[in-house]
């Protein structure tokens, strides 16, 4: 008994933090369109849009720190929820499939941070990026070609604020928001196939406790 009640506290917490991952990713979405009304993706309209956004746009500062806070929040949810999938493994089709989209949408809400590095174009998201970018090329096979798909093959520059806004606004946004759906929804019919199987033992305790079912049950005595 003690097994199954770990489990369904397991299931909930999953649940919760799925919850709380698919409102974080509502928040970044949302606050991200109202950014993208005055944003511009250039090397050097990048961070002037961002000030302009911050010092002269009512509610500016609110909305990019509740973009930030959202995004960096989805990182630690999806982290924590891996652990607590991990806590509660079953081999079920419906817990196995919260699994496997919760390591998928941790990399992605992982992806999402990086690719906004360089987005900012102050100092510091430039030379990170530059100094990430050296370890992108010594991946084997693919990493000079992966180098020149980010960059635009002309170092960092416009074309490559364009192709890691795109990446970060609409490729992994749209999966992160694909992901928070499948993942949600996979747990939520979890939830119910633990009400049925809550329900049933309910039952079983409830007839066990009855006397006058025992009785009833009972052969009768002869004498």
């Amino acid at each position: 008994m003690k097994t199954l009640e770990y489990r369904f506290a397991l299931q909930r917490s999953a649940t919760i933090l799925a919850v709380t991952a698919f409102s974080l990713v509502l928040l970044a979405g949302i606050t991200g369109i109202l950014i993208s009304y005055y944003y511009e993706p250039t090397a050097g309209g990048a961070f002037n849009s961002l000030r302009q956004i911050t010092e002269s746009i009512p509610n500016g500062v609110l909305i990019r720190s509740l973009h930030d806070l959202a995004g960096n929040g989805l990182i630690v949810v999806a982290l924590l929820q891996i652990v607590v999938l991990f806590l509660g493994r079953q081999f079920r089709p419906s817990w196995i499939a919260a699994w496997i989209s919760g390591i998928v949408y941790a990399l992605v809400a992982i992806g999402l941070s990086w690719t906004a590095i360089i987005l900012d174009w102050d100092q510091v998201g430039y030379w990170r990026f530059k100094v990430e970018l050296k370890t992108i090329e010594i991946i084997p096979l693919i990493g000079p070609s992966l180098r020149d798909i980010l960059t635009g093959g002309n170092g960092v520059n416009s074309t490559t604020v364009a192709h890691l806004y795109t990446l970060h606004s609409y490729v992994l946004s749209g999966v992160a928001i694909a992901l928070a759906v499948f993942h949600l929804g996979a747990l939520v019919y979890q939830e119910q196939e633990r009400r049925q199987v809550r329900t049933r033992l309910d039952g079983v305790v409830s007839r066990a406790g009855d006397p006058t079912e025992s009785a009833e049950q009972a052969p009768a005595n002869v004498s």
